[in-house]
């Protein structure tokens, strides 16, 4: 490293002119600023071998910012998480990435979000059942403009717009049985009108459904 250092400096030397010349002044910078950088990384490199990491490690360290690794870090888990659930579930990857980031950004469990993705539609955003729900989600266009007012049903043909405002729904069940996952499936189901109906009777309104959902969320067929 030393003799780099010397090798550098005398290159600057040779450079110089006798008058003022702009282009040799910028590229005397550059190497100036090579010079320095190369001496940085000779320290940083010493440091690191010191404390018993790596050289690489150890530039890393001081180069990258705390905050910047971490994101770095949440952003590689994020992917993981992806291409696991895209391999998974055996579905394109963008899609597994509208699901996770929009289930988030609803305050909804991911895992969740696929399985119910899963058992309504099967991932298909074609898919319309026998009654009118619509989508990935299975929206009835009733429950959509409740969320989006006047939102038209070929609207919830849309990927995000039909994720979104299925996850949302789910969000408020979930908000309105007070985090009770089990009851907001079945409210999200057969409707929060029917569940609470069957409560007040006494009557246990499962049907099967969460079983499915829960089974679904861990990838089992």
């Amino acid at each position: 490293m030393q003799s780099l250092l010397l090798k550098l400096q005398a290159d600057v030397e040779a450079r110089k002119r006798p008058r003022w010349d702009s282009s040799a002044t910028v590229r005397s910078a550059l190497l100036g600023g090579i010079v320095c950088l190369a001496a940085f990384l000779l320290g940083a490199r010493a440091a690191a071998v010191a404390e018993g990491s790596t050289p690489l490690a150890g530039v890393r360290a001081a180069v990258q910012p705390a905050g910047m690794v971490d994101l770095q870090r949440v952003e590689i888990e994020r992917l993981k998480r992806i291409y696991a659930n895209s391999a998974r579930y055996g579905i394109p990857a963008d899609l597994a990435e509208r699901i996770e980031d929009i289930a988030r950004a609803e305050g909804i469990d991911p895992e969740l979000a696929f399985g119910l993705v899963s058992v309504e539609s099967e991932f298909n955003h074609r898919a319309v059942s026998p009654v009118g729900a619509v989508g990935y989600t299975q929206l009835m266009p009733s429950t959509a403009r409740y969320f989006q007012p006047g939102i038209r049903r070929s609207g919830l043909f849309d990927r995000d717009t039909n994720l979104r405002i299925g996850f949302r729904f789910l969000r408020t069940l979930l908000d309105k049985y007070k985090g009770n996952v089990r009851l907001a499936l079945l409210a999200y189901n057969r409707g929060p009108e029917r569940v609470d109906e069957l409560l007040r009777q006494g009557i246990d309104p499962d049907n099967g459904y969460v079983e499915l959902v829960m089974r679904k969320r861990k990838g089992k067929r």
